[in-house]
């Protein structure tokens, strides 16, 4: 599966922009339920070029996700996968309220004014429209598989993040994705593993 430019597709973009309008800085304050022990009141105060990026390419990272975790909604047969999309949904629409709000107020766009280098695991636009053709347990491989190398690419930026940023709590939001994705992955695996060769 090929890697997807940081350019947003029109679906993910529907997913991000949909509660964020034109992501350029307001004074709209993220929406409730954010990510536990990361603050979404508040942005940090330091903060670096590092960080920005950060938050602006795991904002549609996140999206793709969303999307794929909708699709796994009404298309999945298997209810662990079923279950582990909503888990997924629910852990990251909160994530980009709080990054949302930090980009705001450090008065940076949502979305970077020139373009940028790939997204770390992100799907093509090809990707997503033969998932989105599947159903059952083609749909339910795919999607793990997909998703497996998403969450890779997550936890890349967020290893990134750690190294390089200088937001405190930008960087422990890198900690947390790392922690929890890596889980997942180990979780989809094991899924995996349990149906078999194709």
């Amino acid at each position: 599966m090929n890697r997807a430019f940081f350019l947003i597709s029109p679906v993910v973009a529907t997913v991000v922009l949909t509660s964020y309008g034109n992501g350029e800085t307001g004074s709209r304050p993220p929406m409730a339920g954010h990510h536990q022990g990361v603050s979404a009141t508040t942005a940090p105060a330091e903060h670096n070029s590092q960080d920005v990026m950060f938050a602006q390419m795991m904002i549609p990272h996140h999206g793709q996700a969303i999307v794929m975790a909708d699709e796994a909604a009404t298309r999945a047969s298997s209810p662990q996968v079923r279950s582990l999309a909503e888990k997924i949904k629910n852990a990251q629409q909160p994530e980009i309220d709080t990054m949302t709000g930090w980009l705001q107020a450090w008065g940076k766009p949502t979305r970077p004014r020139r373009r940028m280098h790939m997204a770390e695991g992100m799907m093509s636009e090809q990707d997503m429209s033969k998932l989105q053709s599947l159903s059952g347990r083609p749909f339910d491989r795919m999607f793990l598989q997909m998703m497996i190398k998403h969450h890779q690419g997550a936890v890349s930026m967020a290893e990134a993040e750690k190294e390089q940023g200088a937001a405190p709590d930008a960087k422990a939001l890198a900690d947390s994705i790392i922690s929890s994705q890596s889980t997942e992955i180990a979780t989809m695996r094991r899924l995996l593993k349990r149906m078999g060769p194709e």
